[in-house]
């Protein structure tokens, strides 16, 4: 019985060959895809520091506290600075909050991209 297993034994190791230890081939291997562009600045115009400051001149076109103002006029069409700003980037690109902290109430501005988005008043 041991002779048996001796000559055997060269008969199983024979089914094990180098091909079953090479890596797969490159056309099974999945790409990693690339890391998506960030999102581009759309936005025109002087903006906000989180100062409270106009990064530029501001051209003065808008007339009226409305949505798609650009922060710089809100400003000047309080015609005071902000009580607090907040800079950030969020899916849609730049995004700025503007707190102005009025007698009895707040009023908190949302940007995005230099354009006014909605107006919260508390």
């Amino acid at each position: 019985m041991t002779r048996f297993l001796i000559l055997l034994l060269p008969a199983l190791l024979a089914g094990c060959t180098s091909a079953e230890r090479t890596p797969p081939a490159p056309s099974a291997i999945a790409p990693v895809p690339p890391k998506p562009p960030a999102p581009p600045q759309s936005f025109t115009g002087p903006v906000l520091g989180p100062d409270g400051a106009c990064t530029g001149p501001v051209p003065g076109t808008a007339a009226a506290i409305e949505p798609g103002i650009g922060e710089c006029d809100l400003v000047r069409l309080k015609g005071r600075p902000p009580t607090d700003v907040l800079v950030g980037e969020g899916r849609a690109g730049r995004e700025v909050q503007v707190l102005y902290a009025e007698p009895g109430a707040k009023e908190l501005y949302f940007f995005v991209n230099n354009r006014l988005d909605r107006v919260v008043k508390s």
